[in-house]
């Protein structure tokens, strides 16, 4: 237990680190929802964020909200192995699982039915037709999840500043179009938000092990077969 705390603070923490405007803007999200929630209720938060439903917003995030779909990921995990990025590409896939799994078990768990249940007939309007809204799997947002677990290792992999606010918006989109698609409340998004970020950082911390272990099976048949291997210092200068 000790080896895996020190292994996580010694290489996922420092990169954690690189990626401080992500991190702080979700925190301030995150923040800013709790306290929104806590004010006006399940209800209230949902309809508060749906008072402005304009036509051209309605295609926009029907077609957007897909970008936390199962099928986006996927596609995102192959484009990175055709680039031979597999490091980053079994990141993805592992982020993606673990979400997904931690998701359907708790819907399974809990009973939520979704806006369109749980409003009674006329208290909310703004149900778009050809999306689906029936159903008692609320919560959480199993969308949110994947668009948080593919942002934090995107952030993580990337380590470029620049990058970071745009990725964070792009997923935070993705959760506020459940709820403008009357999918979800705000309370299922941001638990939503919350697996998936976890999730990212643990397929991280699950790839850097896997990373080490191998490093360390090398470094044994290689001292087996008695291969001179470079010190600490010839590979720092090489670099």
């Amino acid at each position: 237990m000790q080896k895996i705390q020190s292994h996580f603070a010694n290489n996922i923490i420092p990169d954690i680190k690189k990626c401080n405007w992500y991190f702080r803007g979700l925190l301030i999200i995150l923040s800013a929802s709790v306290v929104l929630l806590l004010f006006t209720g399940k209800a209230g938060s949902f309809i508060f964020l749906n008072s402005y439903h304009p036509f051209l917003l309605n295609v926009f995030f029907t077609n957007y909200t897909f970008l936390g779909d199962g099928i986006f990921a996927l596609c995102l995990i192959l484009f990175f192995l055709y680039r031979q990025r597999k490091q980053q590409a079994f990141a993805l896939l592992a982020s993606f699982l673990i979400s997904g799994l931690a998701v359907q078990v708790i819907k399974n768990f809990v009973n939520a039915p979704r806006p369109k249940i749980f409003f009674e007939a006329g208290q909310y309007l703004y149900f778009i037709n050809g999306v689906s809204h029936g159903g008692h799997s609320s919560f959480p947002s199993g969308h949110t999840a994947t668009a948080f677990a593919i942002a934090t290792v995107i952030v993580t992999i990337l380590k470029i500043k620049k990058w970071q606010l745009l990725v964070l918006f792009a997923a935070a989109l993705v959760g506020y179009s459940r709820i403008y698609l009357a999918q979800h409340f705000l309370i299922d998004v941001i638990v939503g938000a919350l697996i998936g970020n976890i999730s990212g950082i643990l397929s991280l911390h699950f790839i850097m092990q896997a990373k080490d272990f191998r490093g360390s099976i090398h470094k044994i048949r290689a001292t087996k077969a008695g291969e001179v291997l470079p010190s600490p210092a010839t590979v720092q200068t090489a670099r």
